[in-house]
């Protein structure tokens, strides 16, 4: 009997993953879509310039038209995120890296088959509402947990390496990016990107904290089953300590983990699947010290 409960649990935790996938894929497409929707309607009608790859791409496709050539927005999206996702992707969640390259793929295919027209005639209304769209459009693939690439490999590779934060970066390229916009359009456009853009991040902010840093406390009686699940796919410590179940009475294990808070739920899920008993508590960590990112075992 207990062989059938593992299989039918092993089978159950197959349908969970092909669910969270299916949910992952769904946020990304309709990510892109509302992108591909507030570029189109917003920020080409209104001059703007969003920050990030899809600000670069834009401004290129800005630059080169006024040599008399084009260079579409949705090819330089293309062509800058994937060199990223693949420089980083050894450090940076597999699922996490592939679903956001399909976010940034849709985009780019959204931009040639659809043509959406703008609805407002005044600058400032498609900086409030492109602002507050764009900012959505980035949530629901943070939800669906993915992202839309560009500076999120970046940063995600930096902080897993260094364990530091390199947003306050990623802003001052932002103002790089802006200004130099405002050097060959004008600063009246690069002046309301920047408004543009402090939306779109109030928008991010207020709904979804970026990277955050959280606590797994898991406790089982399958330590060694799930520790080697967990150092397989994942380059975090992770430490044992040894306990007593209150209840049962029964040898148990407790252990801790501080993983990135977008690879939390993978991580359960692996975990369940070496354990599918396995108690996982999740805390915010607001102060950590120390390597977050382990290199490789020899």
């Amino acid at each position: 009997m207990g062989v059938f409960q593992v299989a039918a649990n092993i089978k159950e935790l197959g349908k969970k993953k092909k669910v969270r996938n299916a949910v992952t894929l769904a946020a990304v497409v309709l990510s892109a879509l509302l992108q591909s929707f507030v570029i189109q309607v917003f920020i080409r009608p209104a001059g703007l310039l969003s920050g990030g790859f899809t600000g670069i791409a834009i401004l290129i496709d800005m630059v080169t038209s006024l040599f008399g050539h084009s260079f579409s927005t949705s090819l330089g999206m293309l062509a800058l995120n994937i060199p990223v996702a693949l420089l980083c992707s050894r450090s940076i969640s597999l699922r996490f890296t592939v679903f956001s390259l399909i976010q940034v793929a849709c985009s780019s295919l959204f931009l040639q088959i659809f043509h959406f027209t703008p609805m407002f005639d005044d600058i400032m209304l498609n900086v409030i509402f492109g602002g507050f769209l764009l900012g959505t459009s980035i949530v629901i693939a943070l939800k669906g947990n993915a992202s839309t690439g560009g500076t999120d490999f970046i940063a995600l590779y930096v902080s897993n390496k260094t364990g530091q934060s390199i947003w306050t970066w990623v802003f001052v390229g932002n103002v790089v990016l802006f200004c130099i916009f405002g050097l060959i359009f004008g600063w009246m456009g690069a002046g309301y990107s920047i408004i543009f853009q402090f939306i779109s991040t109030k928008t991010i902010s207020s709904f979804h904290h970026r990277y955050e840093r959280v606590t797994l406390q898991i406790t089982t009686e399958k330590a060694e089953q799930v520790m080697k699940a967990y150092v397989g796919q994942y380059r975090h410590g992770i430490s044992c300590v040894e306990a007593v179940g209150g209840y049962s009475g029964r040898k148990m294990y407790v252990l801790h983990t501080v993983v990135s808070a977008y690879e939390a739920a993978d991580i359960v899920a692996l975990m369940r699947e070496a354990d599918p008993h396995v108690i996982v508590n999740q805390f915010k960590t607001t102060q950590f010290y120390g390597k977050f990112y382990q290199a490789p075992m020899e």
